[in-house]
């Protein structure tokens, strides 16, 4: 068995349209690979990930698996993460978790690439394939900062460029090309790689250690970056931005971290849902008093008031959401 320390890595990264592309790339993969694959795509938490590897299987001799946890890492083995749970990569080993979301994402790509780079440094390869908004910029820079590979689909392929374009605009990209080139690619370049892991940055080394073990701590949050005014979508807690990262992003000391794209959409979401509640409890409070005339029949000069507060935050949703 080769040294664990000396594995080539690959980790892949997809979303919307994943499924498709991700198919299509294990059937460019010879047989005798030489690396161990490991595939997190954005799947709903109650899809049945045995299916997906099941499907993903007719595509290759690769044996495709879904990920337990503890599980010893095997070369030529494609894992797949469960749905509604993060992969880790640790040495020798592969960790799964129900950790916190990671922009709102679990398995989260950010963290089976951050993983993967603070486990094997510069014996990783990172695939980013089609998907929307940013998940996996951060941990493909990790990768590149720890010495690894970065690949990416070329946007004008994939199905939704978000992805693909947010790592090419924010890093120096090693390969830009189509999902039916990287195979060739990969079986050239792994050939007869012996990789040397390298050093691997401190903060990258404490994210994974924070995911890992589902807990951080405040010396953990002040090596990464300062508290900033901001709060965590998901549990309330006062946000840190990462300072040694390509694209601005926050953590909570409960462990959810989010880019700042992902947090522009949840607090759009999260105001979009506060002005429904508040038209709705205004509509309810005018139709009551709509229902008690005065002696004359008309409505009443508060339900009146009211009608006019509606159609203002009525015309604040649509802005909001033209907005986007």
């Amino acid at each position: 068995m080769q040294d664990s320390n000396q594995l080539n890595i690959i980790v892949i990264g997809a979303s919307a349209g994943g499924f498709a592309a991700v198919s299509r790339l294990l059937a460019t993969f010879d047989d005798d690979l030489n690396a161990a694959i490991f595939i997190v795509i954005h799947i709903s938490r109650n899809s049945d990930a045995d299916i997906v590897g099941k499907m993903l299987q007719k595509q290759t001799r690769l044996h495709c698996q879904v990920a337990v946890d503890g599980q010893t890492i095997e070369k030529h083995a494609v894992y797949i993460a469960p749905a509604d749970h993060h992969m880790m990569v640790d040495t020798g080993k592969i960790l799964v978790q129900k950790g916190a979301y990671e922009n709102h994402y679990r398995p989260s790509i950010d963290v089976l690439f951050r993983s993967a780079a603070a486990a094997y440094g510069a014996c990783v390869t990172g695939i980013i394939l089609t998907g929307m908004l940013d998940d996996g910029t951060s941990g493909m820079y990790a990768i590149k900062r720890s010495g690894g590979i970065c690949i990416v689909q070329s946007p004008e392929e994939a199905e939704f460029p978000n992805m693909p374009f947010s790592v090419i605009n924010n890093m120096q990209v090693d390969h830009q090309l189509n999902v039916n080139e990287m195979g060739p690619l990969l079986n050239n370049l792994l050939m007869k790689r012996s990789c040397n892991m390298g050093e691997i940055p401190e903060d990258v080394k404490i994210e994974a250690e924070i995911t890992r073990r589902m807990s951080s701590s405040p010396e953990d949050l002040q090596k990464l970056g300062p508290a900033v005014d901001l709060t965590c979508p998901d549990c309330g807690g006062t946000l840190h931005q990462i300072e040694h990262d390509v694209i601005p992003r926050f953590r909570c000391f409960t462990g959810h971290a989010f880019t700042a794209a992902c947090l522009e959409d949840l607090q759009i979401k999260s105001l979009e849902e506060s002005l429904w509640t508040a038209i709705r409890m205004m509509e309810e409070r005018r139709n009551l008093l709509v229902s008690i005339h005065d002696s004359s029949g008309r409505k009443t000069e508060r339900a009146e008031q009211l009608e006019v507060h509606v159609k203002r935050l009525k015309a604040m949703l649509k802005n909001l959401n033209q907005g986007e």
